[in-house]
């Protein structure tokens, strides 16, 4: 996190604005999740009739909700991890401490790259098969809307980590 007065560079800022307006599309799908769940389940209670590929529509959303709110949350540094021997490293060595933090962040820019990197190939052949889920003649949803979400997700989660590092050493001398 930067501090208050610190005025970040306009590339940062709009990474930041386009970080926050995933985050908001993974919350209301969220929200539009647990409303066709409550449905589905009254539906199910009342009148013996669920909704149609509830179970697919759900499994699609959990991959899509995790990289669409995982940007912000590395941003807002609530990413989970386990950080009191880096907390203490820092706490007598800052130096070491963020240069650690940065081979940390280089890691995670290559992992995430990667799965970046293997998501367009299976998004272009979603694309192009019209691969869908779910049984034909009950529901069926195409896949790929979920692939864009891996790749956008993806791709603002690495652009994070690469803003952590510019962060990082942009405000100590």
């Amino acid at each position: 996190m930067t501090e208050p007065n610190v005025v970040e560079p306009a590339p940062l800022r709009w990474l930041d604005r386009a970080t926050l307006a995933a985050n908001v599309c993974g919350s209301l799908l969220i929200v539009g999740l647990t409303l066709l769940i409550g449905l589905d389940v009254a539906g199910r209670n009342l009148m013996n009739a669920p909704i149609p590929g509830v179970p697919e529509m759900v499994s699609l959303s959990i991959v899509a909700i995790v990289f669409l709110q995982a940007p912000q949350s590395l941003r807002s540094g609530r990413m989970t991890r386990s950080d009191s021997l880096i907390k203490a490293l820092s706490a007598r060595a800052p130096r070491l401490g963020r240069v650690i933090e940065t081979v940390f962040d280089l890691a995670a820019i290559a992992v995430v790259g990667a799965i970046v990197y293997a998501t367009w190939p299976i998004l272009v052949r979603a694309w192009e098969m019209s691969v869908f889920v779910g049984a034909v003649g009950n529901f069926t949803a195409p896949v790929w809307p979920v692939k864009v979400t891996i790749l956008l997700g993806g791709s603002l989660l690495v652009l994070q980590f690469a803003a952590r590092i510019l962060r990082r050493f942009g405000s100590t001398p």
